[in-house]
């Protein structure tokens, strides 16, 4: 009797794109770890690149993705949106997903990861951080945000970008501290490549005392320019904020602009004559327009110690545009280990942000003894302290301090941070203490602080 025959199980074929694919995100790993090229995974990675008819430049660390783009135009709309997942996490419904579409895909995000997140070693100059901020822009188009505008922190990050914001932003600090800034600023071609971002501007604040001539005036020339950029943003999100309630103890002004129709339908429809069908109108009714005149006492305290630079800039900035506002009166005290009045220049960002001292501690309580002073008019008054209050020693002074101004009917609003994105850390210990005041810490996005301020001041 023979013995029946055994058909042997074929063994399941690899997928090759998902090979493919998995070739080219090792390779992303491994550079991203270890500068060093394997040589197994850069040819076999060389190899499907070609193989699917993109450029070989995708693999150098040292092309940007612009010099790529402007080679191969096409490729920008392939970027663009690369990252952005769907609704379920995995890919758009839009996305091709077809093998070779997704080893494209691979190939593309690596190179854009590869050039923002592999920063190497050493002095950085002007040109390479231009460089790294045009591929970061890239990336942030890549996850569907406009360049500068993840890093900067204007809204909710996309959904599969959440926490990369400040990432990116921690990069970007790393490459302008190893710039040789002060030879840089010293000539002014390559001042010009320099892009104002919130780490350079830290930097540029940090070591103003130690330039001059020529580099202390680009110097200057970069923090206006910044400075600009954010006012413009900023006073779009004042003139969009709510207002505060109308003036009712004011008659409404009598024109026609302010005629409120509905009401106006609504109250007379009892003269509705139905054989005549003509609606009589014996009353016409206004809307109230007017907003209050009492002049209102702003005053801002702001920690100016070295891991606050954000909310220094934008405090700045934010006090500048209330000064500008009738009927307001803004005053602004920095601190750290001293307090310094920048009242005399709140109108001006740029200079109020040159005589700053970014500083280590916080002490509190000295400022406060600047700012107590200041409020006249309790009931029309509002003071805003921004800061991590992470205090020396002194914690339960200035909570004393605080919750005094508070009780004697000045409106307090502690922040934790006035940045774009709303980051923010405070001490637990105030957290607590500021709840059970009926003064919660609120939101660090400079547009709650926007909408906040300005109900009280409308």
């Amino acid at each position: 009797m023979t013995e029946p025959t055994t058909v042997p199980t074929a063994e399941p074929v690899p997928d090759a794109d998902e090979n493919r694919r998995q070739v080219l995100y090792w390779r992303l790993l491994a550079r991203l770890f270890d500068p060093e090229e394997q040589h197994a995974l850069e040819s076999a990675s060389l190899a499907v690149v070609e193989d699917i008819g993109l450029p070989a430049a995708l693999l150098d660390p040292q092309t940007s993705v612009d010099s790529v783009v402007q080679r191969h135009p096409e490729l920008a709309a392939e970027i663009d949106g690369l990252m952005v997942p769907g609704e379920d996490g995995g890919p758009r419904e839009d996305s091709p997903r077809d093998g070779s579409a997704e080893v494209r895909r691979a190939a593309l995000a690596s190179k854009v990861l590869l050039n923002v997140f592999a920063t190497g070693s050493g002095t950085v100059t002007a040109g390479q951080l231009a460089r790294w901020q045009s591929d970061a822009g890239w990336l942030e188009r890549a996850l569907g945000c406009r360049p500068g505008e993840l890093r900067a922190g204007r809204g909710p990050a996309p959904a599969g970008a959440q926490g990369l914001g400040p990432e990116l932003g921690a990069v970007e600090a790393g490459l302008v501290k190893r710039m040789q800034l002060r030879e840089v600023l010293a000539d002014p071609k390559l001042a010009a490549q320099l892009t104002p971002s919130m780490s350079l501007i830290e930097q540029l604040l940090r070591d103003k005392h130690n330039l001059s001539g020529v580099a202390l005036a680009n110097a200057k020339a970069l923090i206006r320019r910044f400075v600009d950029e954010v006012a413009e943003v900023l006073r779009t999100q004042v003139a969009k904020a709510s207002t505060g309630r109308p003036d009712r103890s004011v008659p409404p002004k009598r024109v026609f602009r302010n005629l409120d129709l509905d009401r106006t339908i609504w109250k007379n429809l009892t003269n509705w004559s139905p054989e005549e069908e003509r609606l009589y109108v014996d009353r016409l009714y206004y809307r109230h327009t007017a907003r209050k005149t009492t002049p209102q006492r702003l005053i801002v305290v702001v920690d100016q110690s070295g891991s606050m630079v954000d909310s220094m800039v934008n405090c700045t900035v934010l006090a500048s545009i209330f000064a500008g506002l009738p009927k307001v009166d803004v005053h602004l005290v920095a601190y750290d280990t001293r307090a310094i009045d920048l009242t005399p220049w709140v109108g001006d960002p740029f200079e109020m942000l040159l005589r700053t001292n970014l500083g280590g501690g916080n002490d509190g309580p000295i400022a406060m003894a600047m700012a107590r002073p200041k409020i006249t008019d309790p009931a029309d008054t509002v003071m805003v302290w921004i800061s991590d209050f992470y205090e020396f020693d002194r914690s339960q002074p200035l909570f004393e301090a605080i919750e005094a101004v508070h009780r004697s009917g000045v409106r307090f609003i502690p922040v934790g941070s006035v940045t774009s994105s709303g980051r923010q850390e405070v001490n637990p210990w105030f957290r607590e203490r500021f709840k059970a005041l009926g003064t919660p810490v609120i939101s660090g996005h400079i547009g709650k602080l926007v909408h906040e301020l300005k109900n009280f001041l409308a």
